[in-house]
């Protein structure tokens, strides 16, 4: 097995050394050294199709790397969003993903992931992108992520939705500005006024 055709792949691929079969195939690496590197312990498989370089496996999420690699237009929404937003006490049990109602979206066995399906303009709106350990992921905007909790209260709880509003009201980078027009994106206006109004 030759050292350089492995420094070749993980330097081939983003930093967080996650990485699918496809990338792999295009850095020049078969299938078959693919797997001779996973049975010597250098790269670890983390579902069907993504892999990890073994030395940095604990350096991000290997849920979230997973996620950016099977689904890359996938977003981070609701309680996945507001956990990583810090608007929640709420610990997510599985990684909630918005996509476009379009979308084709595989089969995933790892990590549970619920799927939401947006229409266009509300899939559009606030979308940012960041890297967490090497891993680039597609959030929505903390205001974005507020209106669409109220959006979907029936499913994650009204509570839930008002506590993170609370929480977002209560920073000083608070921007009720934008807060409003996203509520307006997501069709909650008149939903949201008057928890807006008792906190302001």
């Amino acid at each position: 097995m030759r050292q350089g055709k492995f420094e070749h792949l993980i330097a081939s691929v983003q930093p967080g050394g996650t990485f699918t079969a496809a990338e792999a195939r295009r850095a020049g690496v078969s299938p078959r050294t693919l797997e001779r590197f996973r049975q010597a312990g250098k790269v670890v498989r983390l579902a069907r199709g993504v892999y990890q370089a073994a030395e940095i496996r604990d350096a991000a999420s290997p849920d979230y790397a997973v996620i950016a690699k099977r689904v890359p237009l996938g977003v981070l929404c609701l309680l996945s969003a507001l956990y990583h937003h810090d608007l929640t006490t709420e610990i997510p049990r599985e990684i909630c993903l918005a996509v476009s109602r379009a979308a084709n979206v595989p089969r995933i066995g790892y990590p549970r992931v619920r799927i939401y399906r947006m229409s266009a303009g509300s899939f559009a709106a606030g979308i940012e992108r960041k890297v967490v350990d090497g891993v680039e992921l597609r959030v929505f905007s903390a205001e974005k992520t507020l209106a669409d909790c109220f959006k979907y209260r029936n499913r994650i709880g009204l509570d839930v939705a008002v506590e993170a509003l609370k929480n977002y009201m209560a920073r000083c980078g608070r921007n009720l500005e934008r807060v409003r027009k996203m509520s307006k994106v997501c069709r909650v206006e008149k939903i949201m006024h008057p928890y807006l109004e008792s906190l302001v």
